[in-house]
């Protein structure tokens, strides 16, 4: 990172956030509408915009704390998004909003796994032909990941105990119990049993050589990151009609609203992640991918579970048959792709391919 960003915080990343939400209180008495196209451009500009500055502030605490702190911070914080527009979601009680939490953190899992890493893969190759990472935590990663997401989109599809594609209370609380569990587990595992398995090469001593942000600029840069989380919460739910009313009248399934929803919420960590892959750092790139995919099983959950009982709002987690398949896809090619600690540009191909296809069975099914 440079040493430009460091002295003190640019005005535009805290302007932005403070705009956003000066226009999220004068539109809290309506919803924007179709038809309010100035309105409506300027929220998506100051979205965009939101998303820029929470990344630059991430950088700023990723770089006072270090690995793999930094990239924890940041999946929770875009975590904490995806689960404030789920529960959002939830209790408007909308047609389909049982299938919401599934949609998302699907999507979610499949444009982490395979759309970031993927294109941090391509780009980091292309500059520096091969790329190392740590073994031991991307294989522990991968494992996380793989169970939390059977457990949770897979398994519904084949339990008796409720109609559909459902849990019945007893399985969700228990899916729910325990992917936070394995959630508490890892990030323990991550930062303190063994956190050398999360760093790589002199991740360590280049942490300690560069001029570390002060802890006034730290504390700023936390509270404006915590500004833009929630600025970004309400401008998407602001725009969540009109965006309902595009993708009908563009003739997309309603599912694709979750690939729209975990485009926005991993765009942060996303940014984050390529410009890491472009500095020759893909453990940092796959502790943010991985990590937050893990996050939005482990975290995202447990607070629809609860949310789904307290309002007894039906939940649908499991995946149909095309997905389920390309599920299995995804963590058998990762399994591949993580497993020899070195990686080329075929690798990055490989999973941007897999993406593709995703985004392609989203839109035409």
């Amino acid at each position: 990172m440079s040493a430009s960003p460091i002295g003190k915080v640019p005005a535009w990343t805290a302007a932005v956030p403070i705009l956003a939400l000066v226009l999220i209180a004068g539109l809290s008495a309506h919803v924007i509408g179709v038809g309010n196209a100035g309105i409506l451009a300027l929220a998506a500009a100051l979205l965009g915009a939101s998303v820029f500055a929470a990344v630059h502030h991430a950088e700023i605490l990723a770089l006072r704390l270090g690995e793999p702190f930094g990239s924890i911070l940041l999946a929770v914080a875009v975590t904490v998004i995806e689960v404030g527009l789920i529960v959002s979601f939830l209790l408007s009680g909308a047609e389909g909003v049982e299938t919401v939490a599934r949609d998302t953190i699907f999507s979610a899992v499949m444009i982490a796994v395979n759309g970031v890493v993927g294109i941090s893969l391509l780009v980091g190759a292309r500059r520096h032909g091969e790329l190392g990472f740590k073994l031991d935590g991307a294989t522990a990663a991968l494992a996380v990941l793989g169970t939390l997401a059977v457990l949770s989109l897979v398994m519904p599809q084949y339990t008796l105990s409720a109609p559909g594609a459902a849990y019945s209370s007893v399985q969700l609380l228990f899916v729910a119990f325990a992917s936070l569990l394995l959630y508490a587990i890892f990030i323990r595992v991550q930062t303190v049993k063994h956190r050398d398995y999360f760093l790589f090469g002199t991740d360590d001593g280049e942490a300690e050589s560069e001029i570390l942000p002060s802890r006034h600029l730290a504390l700023v840069s936390l509270a404006l990151l915590v500004l833009c989380l929630i600025a970004v919460v309400l401008l998407a739910k602001q725009l969540s009609y009109p965006l309902d009313k595009a993708i009908e009248g563009a003739g997309l399934p309603q599912a694709f609203v979750g690939v729209i929803v975990a485009m926005i919420v991993l765009l942060p960590e996303s940014i984050a992640a390529i410009k890491a892959a472009v500095r020759n750092k893909l453990q940092v790139s796959l502790n943010l991918a991985l990590g937050s995919a893990i996050a939005s099983i482990g975290l995202t959950i447990p607070a629809v579970a609860i949310v789904s009982l307290v309002v007894a709002q039906p939940l649908d987690l499991g995946l149909p048959p095309a997905q389920i398949a390309l599920l299995g896809l995804t963590l058998l090619i990762g399994a591949l792709t993580l497993g020899t600690g070195r990686t080329t540009v075929l690798q990055g191909a490989i999973h941007l391919v897999i993406c593709g296809f995703f985004l392609l069975i989203s839109a035409v099914p």
